[in-house]
């Protein structure tokens, strides 16, 4: 189908179109503060001549407009719109605040560094968009149709590709991404015009940024940079590739939802105690004699070894799998004793509250980082967001675990992304020098760490053989994690096989890692099925287990994912991308999970779906992550 609608698309001829054409998203990421000196006010600038031309502007970030909203309505339409307006500043505030959070969390560290040290002084910046001359026409929900010319304000979060995403739902063509510290952003396919506020930033990130507002301070009029800009917009309206296009470089996120509703269960939320990090009590079983193949390393045996590029945030989530990409595909793995290099790429970082939500995120990052599978591992910040290196570095030291283990590299300050890549290869290749190759070993059950998950119905066969493996790891020493709520948890025959009262209360956090072996129930503040996988890897689980009533799902990008089933139509249908078909005699169903389980963490065979790439990973907000 691609390849026809390319056909069609080839086929097509430009043509001359009246600049009225354009609708401008107006975005800034990474400020300092000279956004409201030169970059903003260059985006306002050729703003006001779309609009002029017949085109519109679409002005958003609710909660980066707080404390500037004099600024905003002082030329406005109606008072209509300047209620509206005020209304939505007001709207956005009562919901965070059923958070536990409020706009005064939004400046994010790397904005504290630069001199925006307070949301009012941020947001005065922002507002900088809406040049002097220009009134706001209107105020829009998130990803509305802008209706008419004009300059409309869009209803969203301060995090920065959220609220793109919404301004081009709403019919922007064309994005003026404007930085302090020189964000990468990209939309997959609107033009993003990226507009550095200084000439020292422009020129270390010169390979990756369009426009450069800091030659404003160095003496050139706005009126020059202004046209120069209006020029350049017309010409990428035109088929001329910004640079975000010619590397061929992407992000997009979507508004998440808000599980949090009202204010009336914060307090609740708040005070409910952490689990104890205690295995449940359960019937155990004499397991079969089995043994895995293992690898023997300094830090004793492991089922196997990863490389891991693990972005801080969500703007430097691509360039991590760019990088692994490009590992993955030169001699490393086998120089290093690796399986693969892996990224886990994820939608979170300075868009993010703080409190419960910050704390779940900076907790899967840490299980992440020591999880048993991973031998190597290198932190990538983009460089301007809450969760950097240094936040990094210093989360490590309060878990008590050295940072000098690791590598750290920054997309901004290493000078782009072709520089960041060539500094990932070249840490992994000093260490490459120094690598001692694993020796083969086999281990016993009370090696495994076994994530176990499901999705849809599970048959009382099913969920009896699944119990049945639990009892065999857990009575060798070995670990299961399983994430409470929908799926086995709440499944009367699978507890019942393990004699789980259903008063049983959560073992350990969201993503914290299981510290002591036996059985744990996982915190699932979400029904998500992703988030849940997500979250067992973070706990230190090897292999992934999981029963599919309804259809396959996604694997983990890090650890192999199986999938069983034992619904008739689910075996009919997806014979093919499932790893074990559950039929037949069910008295011999724990033993072939068993078999799968050992033939996996034994690097002897890989799950189907897994192999192929269908794999996904979101770090939860929990219930209290809000956007801002």
């Amino acid at each position: 189908q691609a390849r026809e609608w390319a056909q069609q698309l080839r086929g097509q001829a430009r043509i001359d179109l009246s600049a009225s054409r354009l609708k401008l998203a107006l975005q800034c990421g990474g400020s300092d503060a000279f956004s409201g000196v030169s970059g903003n006010p260059l985006a306002a600038w050729v703003a006001r001549e779309l609009i002029r031309c017949g085109g519109a502007a679409n002005l958003a970030e609710t909660d980066e407009l707080i404390g500037a909203e004099p600024y905003v309505i002082d030329r406005v339409r109606d008072a209509a719109t300047a209620r509206r307006f005020l209304e939505m500043i007001e709207r956005f505030k009562e919901r965070v605040s059923w958070h536990g959070a409020s706009a005064e969390g939004n400046p994010s560290g790397g904005n504290k560094y630069r001199g925006l040290y307070n949301i009012v002084l941020k947001s005065i910046g922002a507002a900088m968009k809406r040049h002097p001359d220009v009134p706001l026409d209107g105020c829009l929900e998130y990803s509305q149709p802008i209706p008419e010319s004009g300059y409309w304000f869009m209803d969203s979060p301060g995090n920065d590709l959220e609220s793109i995403a919404g301004q081009v739902a709403s019919g922007c063509n064309m994005i003026y991404f404007v930085t302090g510290n020189g964000s990468i952003t990209n939309f997959p396919f609107v033009p993003t015009v990226k507009i550095v506020t200084t000439s020292q930033r422009f020129e270390l990130l010169a390979e990756d940024m369009d426009v450069n507002a800091g030659a404003y301070q160095d003496g050139a009029s706005m009126d020059e940079l202004g046209q120069q800009l209006f020029e350049r917009t017309l010409a990428v309206a035109a088929g001329e590739r910004t640079r975000g296009e010619a590397a061929g470089h992407s992000q997009v996120s979507i508004w998440r939802d808000w599980p949090q509703r009202n204010a009336d269960a914060l307090e609740q939320l708040l005070a409910t105690p952490a689990p104890t990090g205690e295995p449940l009590a359960i019937r155990t079983e004499q397991a079969p004699d089995v043994r895995i193949d293992a690898l023997d390393t300094p830090k004793g045996a492991v089922l196997d070894r990863i490389g891991l590029v693990l972005p801080t945030s969500l703007c430097s989530g691509q360039i991590a799998r760019l990088a692994a990409q490009r590992l993955n595909q030169g001699a490393l793995p086998a120089q290093l004793g690796l399986s693969r290099f892996a990224a886990l790429v994820h939608t979170e970082g300075c868009g993010v509250s703080g409190g419960a939500s910050e704390d779940i995120y900076a907790r899967m990052l840490l299980g992440y980082l020591t999880h048993p599978s991973v031998a190597l591992a290198l932190l990538l910040e983009h460089g301007c967001e809450k969760t950097h290196n240094d936040y990094m570095r210093a989360a490590l030291d309060d878990a008590g675990v050295d940072a000098e283990r690791y590598g750290f590299a920054s997309v901004q300050l290493d000078g782009g992304i072709d520089r960041v890549l060539a500094r990932i290869e070249a840490w992994f290749t000093d260490r490459a020098q120094r690598a001692a190759p694993p020796q083969p070993c086999q281990v016993g059950l009370a090696a495994l760490r076994l994530g176990m998950l499901a999705g849809g119905d599970v048959s009382k066969g099913a969920a009896q053989a699944l119990a049945q493996l639990v009892r065999w790891i857990v009575n060798e020493g070995g670990t299961v994690v399983i994430p409470e709520g929908a799926g086995l948890a709440d499944c009367p025959p699978f507890r019942d096989g393990l004699v789980i009262a259903e008063s049983s209360k959560s073992t350990i956090a969201h993503g914290q890692v299981a510290a002591r072996a036996g059985i744990h129930l996982m915190e699932a503040p979400t029904e998500h099925w992703t988030e849940s996988l997500s979250g067992l890897g973070a706990s230190g689980v090897q292999v992934l287990l999981a029963h599919v009533g309804e259809h396959p799902r996604q694997g983990h990008p890090m650890i192999p994912t199986l999938q069983v089933s034992a619904a008739t139509n689910v075996m009919a249908l997806y014979s093919d991308d499932l790893d074990a078909r559950l039929e037949g005699d069910e008295e011999a169903w724990g033993r072939q999970l068993l078999d799968l389980v050992i033939e996996v963490a034994s690097r002897r065979r890989q799950p189907r779906l897994w192999e192929r790439g269908v794999t996904d990973f979101q770090i939860t907000r929990g219930l209290l992550g809000v956007s801002m």
